[in-house]
């Protein structure tokens, strides 16, 4: 592990996608959210995957997702003072899809030996997880704490810009996110919304194209629009669910596109998202550093 002197952990949750692969040699910890199913209730990313959420939807169950336990994010945080760490930098899913953002902020106003800070994302997915990888570059690089909350935190947060299309809308329609016309539509048209996070992050559909070829140019316009008169570092990421070669086709117009970034990250989406966006879904985002 790089080293760390300020002893800062950074706590998120299963949104964020990040793998042990990816936390390993990393302060990282994760709270699970939870989900309920017709045969129980199950931890995103402990006991259920997205996997496991693709075959229920199929078969005609629809689960539903729910807050972590309290006693998970209070073991968390004894877990983290137990590992010697003295502060701790929380990023957590939008508070526009979930109230764990909150819950996270309410305990930790009790956490006695460990200064807290946390945050809401206002995204998730991949536009979660890569802020929560490059605040740990950031604090392996050395910054300072109070830069890391007044500063970097807030910065990345603000300028993290994740882009999903989904390959259905008939489980955001089941699940209460948009109206039985619009997704009538999409299904009969065969059109496949790109949907990012609204500014109070809520989801919102950005563009609209016929067939999933046509996606991989648009998601590339889409983030060009936003790097344009833009000048220093950045990274990029995408992310799959259940469309891991869509992925890769959409990696290599990333890197073509974007050819100096930092750090490109790979990601395959949660259980909990899941429920509400299906699988067949791919995903591109870009974060600027300065």
């Amino acid at each position: 592990m790089a080293v760390n002197p300020q002893k800062i952990a950074l706590l998120t949750d299963s949104t964020a996608d990040l793998t042990p692969a990816m936390r390993e040699g990393k302060p990282i910890y994760v709270v699970p959210l939870k989900i309920r199913c017709a045969d129980g209730e199950f931890s995103d990313g402990v006991d259920i995957f997205a996997g496991d959420i693709y075959t229920r939807l199929h078969r005609g169950e629809l689960p539903h997702t729910s807050l972590p336990e309290g006693g998970s994010v209070s073991d968390v945080f004894a877990k983290i003072r137990a590992d010697g760490y003295e502060k701790v930098l929380a990023v957590m899913l939008s508070s526009g899809l979930s109230g764990t953002y909150n819950m996270v902020r309410l305990q930790g106003e009790h956490q006695e030996g460990l200064e807290v800070a946390v945050f809401d994302s206002k995204s998730g997915a991949l536009g979660l997880g890569a802020t929560v990888l490059q605040l740990w570059e950031e604090i392996a690089a050395g910054a300072e704490w109070d830069t890391l909350v007044r500063q970097r935190a807030p910065h990345l947060i603000a300028n993290t810009f994740p882009f999903f299309s989904v390959d259905t809308l008939e489980y955001l329609y089941k699940g209460g996110r948009i109206g039985k016309v619009t997704a009538m539509a999409g299904s009969l048209l065969q059109i496949k919304p790109i949907i990012t996070f609204a500014g109070d992050g809520q989801l919102q559909s950005v563009a609209k194209v016929r067939g999933r070829r046509q996606l991989l140019d648009k998601f590339v316009d889409l983030i060009s629009s936003h790097a344009q008169g833009r000048e220093g570092r950045y990274n990029i990421a995408v992310a799959n669910g259940g469309a891991p070669e869509l992925m890769a086709e959409l990696l290599a117009k990333m890197q073509a596109a974007f050819p100096k970034f930092v750090h490109c990250w790979e990601a395959a989406l949660d259980a909990t998202l899941s429920v509400y966006i299906g699988d067949g879904v791919v995903g591109a985002g870009i974060q600027f550093i300065d």
